[in-house]
């Protein structure tokens, strides 16, 4: 019998070209047909997928994928931006990250998006008054890709988070639309103090691998934070950071740099 694609009610570009390559990889690979149909083309749409996806890996002894499947469906159903974010995150590894080829790649193999779409469904629950569901998602979240962000933490679209092995974001943390980031990042806080106490990144920026970024304090929008630096006060926009603890050493080189992930600083220092 011949296979059919899903039905879609409405336009959804993001959607219909992650079924088509889904087809296309099943056509090479038919050992990863189980596993391609469960995740993509058995779903109508790519918030049900994103459902199935997030039930799936944060299944446990603790908690059942029934369960987890049935609140990430009413997160999906109750916030459309969701759906926003998780398609602008899609764009956003396929045009960064230069060994993405296809949209196919993050939502099924890539740690940093699959645990983004974890952790947004963990802030729904938050903002929704459920925060030790929300709590369990983090620590799940954790223990499974290896990324901590805290479900209260206010994170933008367009996020790109590369390899996304020890990541750490804070309770008060924000981070604008179209960060990029790499592994190792950490914004957190500077001691014991209660409130807010975590970075606000911008718009735009660019976190290098291993990056430190401590305390109340604000990254200017589309601002280079080099690799391995300490942050500990505040960076205007447009700028490139570097060092321990991290100063000035030039302007950010380009008016995207979270979009071009150029980390060359060029002989700025």
């Amino acid at each position: 019998m011949r296979e059919t694609k899903p039905q879609m009610s409405v336009v959804d570009p993001v959607w219909q070209r992650l079924c088509d390559e889904g087809f296309e990889a099943v056509a090479r690979e038919p050992l990863l047909g189980g596993l391609i149909h469960s995740s993509i083309l058995h779903h109508r749409t790519l918030e049900r997928a994103l459902a199935y996806r997030f039930s799936l890996k944060l299944a446990s002894g603790e908690m059942s994928e029934q369960i987890l499947r049935e609140f990430a469906d009413e997160a999906f159903d109750q916030d459309p931006e969701l759906g926003v974010s998780a398609r602008a995150d899609i764009m956003a590894v396929f045009e960064r990250d230069p060994a993405c080829h296809r949209f196919l790649q993050p939502v099924l193999f890539y740690k940093g998006f699959q645990a983004v779409q974890a952790f947004r469904v963990g802030h729904w629950l938050w903002k929704s008054g459920r925060k030790d569901l929300a709590y369990f998602v983090q620590m799940r979240v954790s223990e499974v890709f290896g990324v901590d962000i805290h479900p209260a933490a206010r994170i933008g679209k367009g996020i790109m988070i590369d390899h996304a092995h020890s990541i750490v974001i804070g309770e008060t943390a924000v981070v604008g639309d179209n960060v990029s980031m790499l592994h190792s990042v950490t914004l957190g806080g500077t001691g014991k103090e209660d409130g807010d106490r975590h970075p606000k990144i911008g718009n735009g920026v660019l976190i290098g691998a291993g990056a430190k970024i401590l305390g109340n304090i604000t990254i200017g929008h589309c601002t280079r934070v080099a690799a391995g630096s300490v942050v500990l006060h505040d960076v205007p926009p447009c700028k490139t950071v570097a060092g321990v603890p991290a100063r000035i050493v030039g302007e950010a080189g380009c008016d995207q740099p979270s979009m071009t992930m150029d980390q060359l600083i060029n002989g700025e220092i």
